[in-house]
């Protein structure tokens, strides 16, 4: 299952970073950065914006069918909100604006709840407490940072 699983994130990588460097991407970057802008420019943005919405929704169903697949069970704790906000703690924490950003932060997240499961409740404060310093200390994420880093001093 894990060969599997692997070849499912990938194609989901993969279909992200094409996204992202299509002209629908730079079309969406456009929509992001000046969206009255787009619209002078003749771009439909409610469709380029209920398309991207589609392409997200199908690749959370996908992650989420995976998960269920994986899991062998699927419980109903998963559609909380707390989940929600979770992702966007993955997403902050690794990088907004970067492709491998989520990734990074969503390993750092999962590793530090399961390593840190031992302490009982207190993992949600010592997770809430990580993501603080790690916002405060990295404002482009982890993988953002670097990134910055690695243009700041080019080897």
């Amino acid at each position: 299952m894990y060969y599997f699983t692997y070849a499912v994130f990938m194609a989901g990588f993969f279909l992200v970073y094409r996204v992202i460097h299509s002209p629908f991407g730079h079309v969406l970057r456009a929509i992001r950065d000046n969206e009255p802008r787009a619209v002078s420019l003749g771009y439909d943005v409610a469709r380029y914006k209920l398309t991207a919405f589609v392409i997200s929704a199908g690749l959370a169903g996908l992650a989420g069918g995976l998960k269920a697949l994986v899991l062998q069970f699927a419980v109903l704790t998963d559609a909380h909100w707390h989940k929600s906000g979770e992702v966007v703690l993955m997403t902050l924490l690794g990088g907004m604006g970067t492709v491998m950003g989520p990734s990074v932060g969503a390993l750092t997240v999962v590793a530090m709840e399961n390593y840190l499961s031992g302490i009982g409740d207190w993992v949600t404060v010592l997770t809430g407490l990580i993501f603080v310093v790690g916002v405060l200390a990295f404002r482009r994420g982890f993988v953002g940072e670097a990134f910055h880093l690695a243009r700041r001093f080019p080897f």
